[in-house]
């Protein structure tokens, strides 16, 4: 099972709770031994600034989509995992603010760590997100890759 969802602003949320339940009612689930999770969220504060907040787009949802779950597709081919499920928000947060869940179930604890790190990696570098940071040092924009 592979679950990839880029949802925008306002709509229905999922914790990280509701997606660890979904890969644990999976059939899959009696051949694992782990579950590995990761919940991005919002860093107030850095060494030499604080954020006030950051608002994250993407030029097409559906395009975003797709390209997350090839990427599910090839790290769940490649480590062997059984399950992922990923959700990453669109639009304004705050800090402490949760917008990127990762949930990887996995026969062992290994490749599920190695799944879940590639994952996380992966989306940080290659999906199109703009991310507009604003706070102590003013405004600041990153592409994908930041």
């Amino acid at each position: 099972m592979i679950i990839a969802r880029i949802i925008p602003d306002g709509e229905k949320t999922s914790t990280i709770t509701d997606l660890t339940q979904q890969i644990k009612n999976s059939p899959s689930i009696n051949e694992c031994g782990a579950i590995f999770t990761f919940e991005g969220i919002v860093r107030g504060k850095e060494t030499l600034k604080t954020t006030d907040k950051i608002v994250l787009t993407t030029p097409s949802t559906e395009k975003t989509e797709k390209e997350l779950e090839k990427i599910l597709k090839e790290v769940q081919s490649e480590h062997g995992v059984k399950d992922i499920a990923v959700v990453h928000y669109l639009g304004q947060f705050k800090p402490g603010d949760s917008l990127f869940l990762v949930v990887v179930s996995g026969s062992h604890r290994h490749e599920t760590r190695a799944a879940l790190e590639e994952i996380v990696e992966r989306v940080k570098y290659e999906l199109d997100f703009k991310k507009e940071e604003i706070g102590s040092a003013g405004s600041k924009v990153i592409m994908s890759g930041g």
